[in-house]
């Protein structure tokens, strides 16, 4: 493998000429995906991110409310128009008259389905006019999606009729449609100031780092052509169906890749300094450097594609669609963090470090005084630095004591929009509930029309705690089986009472259907509350699983590379206390001090996944360095010149990643503020603390057994050359048993994938069961778990390298994401048909 691996660095790095190829390979590559490629914007879905899971109840409820009640496909806009003065009543009731005739006349949007008022509608009266009658509400159902530029377009029109003939009264248009509308310009108006700022930022950074402007430039052109390939090869995979991308994981792609992009080319040519100080032959030195942080850099980006990956154990369509698309940048990253920046260094010689020349640039690759000071800090007094640093971070963790989320989507705007203002005048003068009323679905195999049922059930629902109020008579279905209540409650529809009352009103509804005599009833409730109480039972759900899988795969991580079962759970228990401060800090300071009603429901979520995955860099960087140093020196001094050789160039790439994610802190959305601020305070923490004071500390107080079960020999007693002997029979004979047990079981997997995509294609068929589905998928399944855990033993006991042994489990990783590529794109151009919704089960006789 190192042979190999070695002539392909010659191929790569050899020459200038090689180089050149190189870089011209990587620019022609990013043109032509630039040119084939859909524009990113374009293909983004801004709406199912903020949805719950399909199969949850309020999405049944919705589907059936859109299917069975006219204006089915409609979202509403709702005009709020409010009078000022002594005659305010008489003046909203003219701009109503005014707004209502240009909304129903010739020159109305096309998309408009209906226009619900006191002109067009008399007898809504009592749900449209407020108590003091200064205010009314004009519903206007829009079709389309609201995702699609054509719908906010007939938003900004029904805006400008509104406003034209609003007179002297105050106009907002708000609801789902206008929130909506609100939604993507808040989200739109910042995202190139945010990559104008990164940019500079960076580029500051850099310059002060560097003290060269042409190597400050290299990782900025490096992060350019992995994110013009990352977005043109993910618009087009969004294109198809496979995977999603909304406005929110685009702003997040941008820095993450500047952060991570920028944290490789300072490892990469920190190293390139160190080895110009031994090897002046600049393409030599090149390949020496790459060579040795081959193994820590492939180990971060590893961490990371695969803490991305983990997000698609979710159901939660905000988590489960936020991996693949960041997980496709990173390793596009690395890509080009391993050829084309090396290739654009060497290709611009000597000059890259203008004006200092490459001497002083290697010089500086020597570690810099103060790391010296901080290295023997820990070396005089490890227990009391451990026990200082833990003491902070615990104490910065006593935020999370005023920890609450928030689902209410405009109180997350940063910016004054149209919609918020609307709500706000809706909340004071129609109550809270107003704001988004809910729908009682109660479904019966008899017909409701006829019965006692609906009666009952609209009695039980007004009598209900936290019921505001219930609609006079339900809405039916075609076959009368259906009945629709609406439901206003007395709460904020996105707090926390709101959504803790949806199970009980299911309940109450249920109960009262039953006793009135309807048989096999079901019961679900629509509506935004709805919506967001099934958001937070499944992100209450998949924050654990997420953040189990994340600490598997970062352990495992750990564990292949440095050889030790005891170091990753010291080092990951420093990354989860580091996280809890994060999260302790970021609540008070949001929570507390700037007046957030609650952190963005998944901001947890995010920053874990991130943080972990990212914070665990540092600790990589600065262990691989601990082990290249043991072959030299004692553990005690190895650790210290670790983190001599690495204070300076991770501090640095430590900054940058902490000040890219701080650019978030500009954007007008509370979730990625919250997120910005907590990545860049739990970045500067690993940074500064965790890496530099923590683990080093640890390292001290452990000596020898730091990476245990392996013992470090220690080099200062000279030994004399050892003969190998030949392997034992046994050994032999084990070794042998094991690779024959490695190729089977991947012949295994092969044929299982095989098999279950064959079974997927005949399972459509209808003389078809899914039995022999089911067994492909239980044998696929098995062959996957057996393949990667014979992977790591064979690995152990033949020492892989972490490069071989990663590459090699993750090809047991590929069967399985095909499948759901294959399905995913089958069912959208219609190769196999769309999954039938499925039917609601009737509830349990009592």
């Amino acid at each position: 493998m190192k042979p190999m691996y070695s002539r392909a660095l010659r191929g790569l790095l050899g020459s200038r000429k090689h180089a050149a190829v190189v870089v011209a390979f990587w620019v022609l590559l990013a043109g032509l995906l630039a040119g084939i490629a859909p524009a990113l914007e374009s293909v983004e879905d801004n709406a199912s991110a903020n949805l719950p899971p399909a199969a949850s109840d309020s999405m049944k409820a919705r589907e059936l409310v859109r299917a069975r009640t006219p204006d089915r496909d409609a979202t509403p806009a709702v005009v709020v128009v409010r009078g000022e003065g002594a005659d305010a009543a008489e003046r909203t009731r003219e701009a109503v008259a005014r707004i209502t005739s240009a909304l129903t006349g010739p020159d109305r949007p096309d998309r408009i389905v209906d226009v619900v008022s006191t002109v067009t509608t008399p007898g809504a009266a009592p749900e449209l006019v407020s108590r003091d009658r200064d205010t009314q509400l004009i519903v206007v159902p829009l079709s389309g999606s609201p995702s699609d530029e054509p719908f906010r377009n007939a938003v900004d029109e029904v805006r400008a009729l509104a406003s034209d003939r609003a007179g002297p009264t105050d106009v907002a248009v708000t609801g789902p449609a206008g929130i909506a509308t609100d939604t993507v310009k808040v989200f739109g108006g910042g995202d190139r100031t945010m990559l104008l700022a990164t940019v500079l930022l960076v580029l500051v950074v850099l310059l002060a780092i560097y003290r060269s402007p042409l190597m400050a430039l290299v990782p900025l052109l490096a992060v350019g052509v992995a994110m013009r390939v990352s977005e043109a090869i993910g618009a087009l995979l969004a294109d198809a169906g496979i995977v999603t991308v909304s406005s929110q994981t685009a702003s997040i792609m941008t820095v993450l890749l500047f952060g991570v992009g920028t944290d490789y080319a300072l490892i990469i040519t920190a190293r390139y300094r160190e080895a110009l100080l031994d090897e002046p032959d600049r393409p030599r030195a090149m390949r020496t450097a790459v060579r040795r942080t081959a193994e820590s850099v492939l180990a971060s980006a590893s961490t990371v594609v695969l803490a991305m990956f983990a997000l698609l154990a979710a159901v939660s369509p905000a988590l489960r669609g936020f991996g693949p698309y960041l997980a496709l940048g990173v390793a596009v990253m690395a890509l080009v963090a391993f050829t084309f920046l090396p290739a654009l260094v060497l290709l611009l010689g000597g000059g890259v470090f203008w004006p200092g020349g490459a001497g002083r640039a290697a010089e500086r690759g020597r570690g810099a005084g103060v790391w010296h000071r901080v290295a023997a800090l820990v070396a005089r007094a490890p227990a009391r630095v451990a026990a200082a640093v833990v003491a902070l971070l615990v104490v910065m963790s006593a935020g999370l004591l005023g920890y609450q989320e928030s689902f209410d989507p405009l109180s997350g705007f940063r910016a004054a929009t149209e919609s918020e203002r609307g709500q706000r005048v809706v909340r004071e003068e129609f109550g809270p509930g107003e704001i988004a009323p809910g729908t009682v679905v109660v479904r019966s195999r008899d017909d409701l029309r006829a019965g006692p049922v609906p009666d009952a059930v609209t009695a039980a629902l007004a009598g209900a705690d936290g019921v505001a109020r219930v609609g006079e008579r339900p809405r039916f279905g075609e076959d009368g089986r259906t009945a629709f209540h609406e439901v206003v409650l007395a709460h904020d529809p996105y707090g926390t009472e709101a959504l803790d009352a949806i199970g009980p009103l299911k309940e109450t509804a249920r109960a009262a259907a039953e006793t009135a005599g309807a048989r096999d009833v079901t019961v679900l409730v629509a509506g935004e509350t709805a919506q967001s109480a099934d958001i937070r039972a499944a992100l209450d759900r998949d924050t654990v699983l997420v953040a189990l899988l994340v600490l598997a795969v970062v352990t495992a991580v750990l564990v292949l590379l440095l050889r030790s079962l005891l170091a990753p759970l010291y080092l990951m228990a420093t990354l989860v206390l580091s996280f809890l401060a994060t999260l302790g800090a970021t609540t008070f300071l949001t929570l507390t001090v700037l007046g957030d009603e609650g952190i963005g429901n998944r901001v947890t979520a995010y920053v874990f996944v991130f943080l972990v995955a990212l914070g665990v860099d540092y600790n990589i960087f600065i262990m691989s360095r601990f082990k290249q140093e043991l072959r030299t020196l004692p553990p005690a001094e190895a650790i210290g010149a670790a983190l001599t050789r690495t204070g300076g160039v991770v501090s640095s790439a430590g900054l940058i990643l902490a000040a890219t994610f701080a650019v978030l802190t500009t954007q007008p959305i509370r979730e990625l503020f919250q997120f910005g601020f907590a990545m860049a305070l739990g970045i500067l923490l690993d940074t500064f603390l965790v890496r530099p004071l923590l683990v080093p500390a640890l390292v001290r107080l452990l000596g020898d057994r730091a990476l245990w079960p392996t013992r470090p020999e220690h080099p200062t007693k000279p030994t004399a050359p050892v003969v190998p002997a030949d392997p034992s029979a046994g050994s032999a004979a084990r070794t042998g048993l094991l690779l024959r047990a490695f190729t089977w079981i991947a012949v295994v997997e092969a044929c299982t994938w095989a098999g279950l995509l064959i079974g997927m294609y005949v399972k459509y068929v209808p003389e078809t069961t899914e039995l022999g589905v089911r067994v492909f998928g239980a044998l696929h399944g098995a062959a996957f778990v057996a393949y990667v855990l014979l992977t790591l033993l064979v690995a152990v006991r033949l020492k892989w390298g972490p490069g071989r042994t990663t590459l090699l489990a993750l090809l047991a990783a590929v069967p399985p994401f095909a499948t759901v590529a294959f399905e995913l794109w089958a069912r959208r151009t219609g190769r196999l048909p769309a999954k039938p919704a499925p039917a609601p089960r009737p509830a349990p006789a009592p």
